[in-house]
Formats: C-alpha cells, sequence, structure tokens
C-alpha cells in the first residue's frame, strides 16, 4: 500500500517496484549520489535499474528533474552525466533541456589543474511531451514601452511593427542559487546530510514542471528538500531513502516544521 504526503525507507528499484502502480508519477525532482563524491553512510544504488523504474511510473507528459556532476578520476572527468543522460534517452525519455545549476558560494571543486567547478547539471527528461510547463518569467526586459521595428518586404519597402515588451521575460536555462550553511536552507537539521540542494531550486522545478495536486516523487530523497517544497507548493510527495538515519532523523523532523503530520495526512492509500 501507498501513502501519499509520506517518507518510506527502502531501496528505491525495489521499492517503486513493489508500491508505486504505472503511469503514477507527474514529477521527479532528484539528485543521485554520483561518482562517490560523497559516502551516503556507504550505500550503493544501481542507476540503470533506477531509471527503468522512473521511466515506468512517470506518467504521460511527466517530467524527471536529474541533478547530478562529475567526478574527476586520474586527471580526467568521468562524464557519468553524460552517460546518465544518454540512456535516460536510450529508454524512451526525451531530454527536454540541458540546464545548469551554478552555485554561488560553498566550496569549489575539481582538479587544480582546470578552472575551478561551479555548477551541475540539471537534465530535464520528459516522457513524451510535458503536459505541463510553467515557465518562470522573472528576467527584467531592458524595453517595456511601445515599440515601432521596421520589417523589410519582398518588394524592398518597409512596414511598420508595432509591439510591446513584457517587463520580466521567461528566464534563461541557467539558475543561480546561493550554496552552503544558511543559504540552502533555513533549516539547520537538513545540514545534517552530507549533500544538499537548494531548496529554491527544488521549487522553482516543481513549480515549472507540476500543478497543485500533482504527484511529486523524489526516489532518493535524503534531507527531504524535494519533498518539503512539493509540500509548501501544494503537491502530493512520495519520498524514498535507504537510509533509515536520513528519514527518521532528518525528513521527518524536518517537514514537521512545516505542519506536515504523519499520522493526520488524510489522503487516500493505493
Amino acid at each position: 500500500m501507498l501513502q501519499l504526503n509520506q517518507f518510506y525507507i527502502g531501496e528505491a528499484v525495489n521499492f517503486m517496484k513493489e508500491n508505486i502502480p504505472d503511469n503514477f508519477v507527474d514529477l521527479t525532482v532528484t539528485s543521485p549520489p554520483y561518482d562517490n563524491l560523497r559516502t551516503y553512510n556507504g550505500f550503493t544504488w544501481d542507476f540503470e535499474s533506477v531509471a527503468k523504474e522512473l521511466y515506468r511510473v512517470t506518467k504521460d507528459g511527466g517530467v524527471v528533474v536529474w541533478v547530478v556532476s562529475d567526478g574527476v578520476r586520474e586527471g580526467s572527468e568521468s562524464g557519468t552525466s553524460f552517460f546518465q543522460a544518454l540512456h535516460f534517452m536510450e529508454i524512451g525519455f526525451k531530454l527536454h533541456d540541458t540546464m545548469i545549476y551554478i552555485k554561488n558560494g560553498g566550496l569549489n571543486s575539481g582538479s587544480l589543474k582546470a578552472y575551478q567547478q561551479k555548477f551541475e547539471y540539471m537534465f530535464v527528461f520528459s516522457k513524451g511531451t510535458p503536459k505541463t510547463v510553467n515557465l518562470i518569467k522573472d528576467r527584467p526586459n531592458k524595453y517595456v514601452e511601445n515599440r515601432i521595428k521596421k520589417k523589410k518586404q519582398k518588394d524592398g519597402t518597409y512596414v511598420e511593427q508595432h509591439f510591446k515588451t513584457e517587463e520580466y521575460g521567461t528566464r534563461y536555462n541557467y539558475w543561480i542559487y546561493d550554496t552552503g550553511s544558511g543559504k540552502s536552507t533555513k533549516d539547520k537539521i537538513a545540514f545534517n546530510h552530507p549533500a544538499i540542494f537548494p531548496e529554491k531550486l527544488a521549487e522553482d522545478h516543481i513549480i515549472s514542471w507540476s500543478n497543485e495536486g500533482d504527484i511529486v516523487l523524489d526516489p532518493m530523497c535524503g534531507s527531504g528538500t524535494t519533498c518539503k517544497m512539493a509540500w509548501l507548493n501544494n503537491r502530493k510527495f512520495i519520498g524514498i531513502d535507504i537510509s533509515e538515519e536520513y528519514i527518521n532523523n532528518i525528513c521527518k523532523p524536518r517537514l514537521k516544521m512545516y505542519g506536515w503530520d504523519e499520522n493526520n495526512l488524510n489522503n487516500t492509500i493505493y
């Protein structure tokens, strides 16, 4: 049985196979472990099986946001992120967008013989054409007044075109977030996890690719960031993590600070 707005302790692939129906999830936002850059209490995971299950449980028109980066091995970046992106496409997902998450703050990483690493990839995969696209418009436009543009015709004459630019345009596909203590989140408890991503990153994707009432999944939910932002934005969440410590000592206490009560969820059990 599966209850929405709930956390589950378990291995992601087995849990999805046993508990989540086909074509059930509207949006997944997750940042999986990559290239052993963090130990995550020694747990390991099977990428290809996770990808296969994500394709099965995602609704037609649903989206998976995969936040990932590469380690450096013997002077070479691993390329793991690209391998994973290509595999998602091989099993049926479309690569809707290759986005960049730029870290404003926090520690640099990478080789000392290369430019310091300050970004991660945010691959946006879709199962068919995305059914929900709520592009965020917060990029100030330089011109917002009525403008006149002359367009040249085939016969060499010009025709005036009148238009007005909106005050704010759609943001670009590189997103910059403050990171580090007190910046990625104000929830001090979240930093008991070895690697968190900014709450605003999760929220911006949730707003962009889902609507209120939709189901948001994080199959390796870690500190519970995706689940928290789904909860605060009136989506239903499913949070899975193999670590009992992360679920019971971080995720659940963190969500309780925002009115979540696992004993009073009042939603359907599947």
